[in-house]
């Protein structure tokens, strides 16, 4: 009898905490804009697996396309800054570079003929012509693009 009481105290315990634990995020909801912000600025991240051996050699055709592309559109403010981040932590599989732009406003991820004339002006026909030579020739031989990501910043109040 006593062991029966026992398990019967028990479940209840156990249903009581379930019950508790559930509802407690429901009690914990944040409301946007009162307990968090969210940025109007987005990041693009873009993964890169390299064939091994290869990374100098994609860093040096990096600098001449993808940086100098870079450059120009944070010139003209189409983008607020770019980096460029190496896995530090690689595992089979895993990607060895980061590739990341963060764009100032959600309307500059959008299409735009003006914006697009304008880089390409600044940009220059053959700056464009051998940036798709080095992606047909170099790049699509040692590298894989694991995934692209569009990011938000959240800023807990």
């Amino acid at each position: 009898m006593k062991q029966s009481n026992l398990v019967r105290t028990f479940a209840a315990t156990l249903s009581l905490l379930f019950v508790l634990c559930a509802a407690a995020p429901a009690a914990a909801q944040l409301q946007v804009w009162e307990d968090f912000e969210v940025s109007d600025a987005t990041w693009s991240i873009t993964m890169v697996k390299l064939d091994p051996g290869t990374q100098n050699i994609y860093l040096e055709g990096l600098k001449s396309t993808w940086v100098a592309a870079n450059e120009v559109a944070k010139s003209l403010g189409h983008v607020e800054d770019y980096s460029i981040y190496a896995n530090q932590a690689v595992a089979a599989g895993a990607f060895d570079l980061l590739l990341v732009i963060k764009f100032p406003s959600t309307e500059m991820t959008g299409p735009s003929r003006e914006r697009y004339n304008t880089f390409m002006e600044a940009w220059g026909k053959e700056n464009q012509e051998a940036s798709n030579e080095k992606v047909l020739e170099l790049y699509n031989e040692i590298r894989e693009i694991q995934g692209e990501y569009m990011l938000r910043e959240i800023t807990i109040k």
